[in-house]
C-alpha cells in the first residue's frame, strides 16, 4: 500500500507539471492490474490522462481490470476516438462483460464505434442470453487439424497465436469445424516432430453448451480442473473458449449475491461502497418490512396465551432466550445447506439424508442448550424473589420448549431451501433473517403451549 501512496504522489506530481513523458516512463514499470488498482482511486480527467499517454494494448488491459463504474467514467473523460481505439483492443469476453452492463442505448453507441470485425463479434456475443456461457467466451482460440504434424502445429501457433491470449490448450477440428479433442501445447513441444495430432487425441475432452448457465461453467472447471474449456454449438461446432480467469469472476459475483441474499437483502449489482444511499435503501427495505411484518406475528401469537401469561408473568421474561436459540439453530442449518446445495454437495435428491442429519444434529443441540437454560433458571432463581410457579417446573418448561424449539428451527432451515430449490427457486432467498422470523413465531407457540400444558396438569 505505501508503495502504491508514493506512486500516487509521484504521478499527480507528474500530472500537475504536464511531465506526460516521465509519467509514461513510470506507469510502463508497473503490470496493468497495478495501474488498474492505481487509477481507480483518482479524479476521471486524470484517468483519462493517464489513458491517453499509456500504449494502447497497455491501456485496453488496464481498462480490462477496471469495475463497471470505473470504466464508465473513464469513456465519459475519453473521446470517441480514444474509446474505439480501446474497446476494439479489449479481448471480446471482458468487452462483453462491460458492453452488457451498459445502458441499452449507450451499448448501441459503443457497439457503432468498433471495426466492422469486432463489431461482429460484439453483436453475436452479446445475442446470447444473459448469464449465459455463450456471453462468457471468447473466439479468440487455435484450431489445428488431426493429421498436422507437431511441426506444422508449432508453425501454425507462431504465426497465429500472437492473436489470442490462450496457447496453452489448442483444439483438433474436423473439415467441418467440429471438435474432436484439445491439446495440450506441453504435449506438442514433448512429441516428435513428425507425429501427427491424432497420435496425442484421446477423445477424453470436456466441453461447454452456448446456452448452458455460466454456474454450470464454474461447476465443470471446479470437477475437470482446467485453465480453458472449448465451447460449442449444438452440431458441436467449437464456437470459442472460456477461459479460468472469466469464471473466477463468475464464481466471486454469484458467492457474493448468495451472501447478500441470506443477509436478507436483494442483491446488489454495484460494490457496496458505489451504491448510491438511495438505492442501498431500494435493496434492503423491502426484506427489512417483510421481516417486521413477519415480526409482528409473534405478538399475535403471544396475545393468544393472555391467560397462561397472566397466571404467571414469569413465562414472558424467557421468551427472548427461547426464540433466540430457534432462530439462531435455524439460521445455521439454512446457511450450512444453502452453502451445500450450492457447492453442488447435496441436491434435492438427498433431501431425506439432510433431514436425517439435521433430526439427529438439532436433538443433541437441544440437549445441549436445554440443559444451558435449565442451568440458568437454577441460577436466576437464587438472585430472584419473582420464581412463581416453583424454579424447577419453570426450568422444566423452559429446558423442553428450548429442545422442542432448537429441534424445530434445525429441520425448518434445512428444509426451506431444499424446497425452494425443487421449486426451481433460489435457495439463497430463504435468508437466514427470514427462517429465524419463521422460527422466532412458531417458537411462541411452542413456549407457550408447553407452558400452558404444564400448568394446566398441576390446575
Amino acid at each position: 500500500m505505501e508503495e502504491v501512496d508514493v506512486l500516487r504522489e509521484q504521478v499527480q506530481i507528474l500530472i500537475e507539471a504536464r511531465d506526460f513523458r516521465a509519467l509514461r516512463t513510470i506507469l510502463l514499470q508497473y503490470p496493468a492490474a497495478d495501474v488498474a488498482d492505481f487509477i481507480s482511486d483518482i479524479e476521471p480527467d486524470d484517468q483519462g490522462i493517464i489513458f491517453r499517454i499509456l500504449p494502447q494494448d497497455l491501456a485496453a488491459e488496464t481498462f480490462e481490470y477496471l469495475d463497471h463504474n470505473a470504466q464508465t467514467s473513464l469513456i465519459d473523460a475519453l473521446g470517441s476516438r480514444r474509446v474505439a481505439k480501446l474497446l476494439n483492443e479489449m479481448s471480446p469476453d471482458d468487452r462483453t462483460a462491460f458492453l452488457e452492463e451498459c445502458p441499452p442505448e449507450v451499448t448501441k453507441q459503443l457497439i457503432m464505434l468498433l471495426s466492422t470485425k469486432e463489431r461482429d463479434v460484439a453483436v453475436s456475443l452479446l445475442g446470447y442470453p444473459e448469464n449465459s456461457v455463450g456471453r462468457l467466451m471468447t473466439p479468440d482460440f487455435l484450431t489445428v487439424r488431426r493429421d498436422w504434424t507437431m511441426e506444422r502445429i508449432l508453425n501454425h501457433v507462431r504465426e497465429f497465436g500472437r492473436d489470442t491470449d490462450m496457447v496453452n490448450v489448442l483444439y483438433v477440428v474436423d473439415d467441418q469445424g467440429r471438435l474432436i479433442d484439445d491439446i495440450r501445447i506441453r504435449e506438442i513441444l514433448l512429441a516428435a516432430p513428425t507425429l501427427t495430432a491424432e497420435h496425442l487425441c484421446r477423445d477424453q475432452y470436456h466441453s461447454l453448451s452456448t446456452h448452458q448457465d455460466r454456474e454450470e461453467a464454474v461447476e465443470a472447471f471446479k470437477k475437470y480442473d482446467r485453465t480453458a474449456l472449448p465451447v460449442v454449438d449444438l452440431q458441436n461446432h467449437i464456437v470459442g473458449i472460456v477461459t479460468v480467469d472469466d469464471v473466477l469472476d463468475v464464481a466471486e459475483e454469484e458467492a457474493t449475491e448468495d451472501i447478500q441474499k441470506l443477509a436478507g437483502m436483494t442483491a446488489f449489482e454495484q460494490p457496496f461502497t458505489k451504491m448510491p444511499i438511495l438505492r442501498l435503501i431500494q435493496k434492503r427495505a423491502p426484506w427489512l418490512v417483510v421481516l417486521l411484518i413477519g415480526q409482528m406475528l409473534t405478538a399475535s401469537a403471544m396475545g393468544m396465551f393472555q391467560d397462561q401469561i397472566a397466571r404467571a408473568v414469569v413465562l414472558a421474561l424467557f421468551v427472548p432466550l427461547i426464540i433466540s436459540s430457534g432462530g439462531n439453530s435455524g439460521s445455521q442449518a439454512a446457511t450450512l445447506v444453502i452453502r451445500a446445495l450450492s457447492l453442488g454437495e447435496v441436491d434435492t435428491s438427498d433431501w431425506m439424508r439432510v433431514i436425517g442429519r439435521e433430526i439427529l444434529t438439532g436433538i443433541i443441540l437441544g440437549v445441549i442448550l436445554a440443559t444451558v437454560g435449565f442451568a440458568r433458571i437454577a441460577l436466576w432463581s437464587s438472585t430472584s424473589s419473582a420464581a412463581s410457579p416453583s424454579w424447577e417446573l419453570l426450568g422444566l418448561i423452559v429446558a423442553c420448549s428450548v429442545f422442542c424449539v432448537v429441534l424445530w428451527g434445525s429441520l425448518i432451515g434445512a428444509l426451506f431451501p431444499l424446497i425452494l430449490h425443487r421449486l426451481g427457486f433460489d435457495p439463497a432467498t430463504s435468508s437466514a433473517p427470514f427462517v429465524a422470523t419463521v422460527v422466532d413465531v412458531t417458537g411462541v407457540v411452542i413456549y407457550f403451549s408447553i407452558g400452558s400444558a404444564v400448568l394446566g396438569s398441576l390446575a
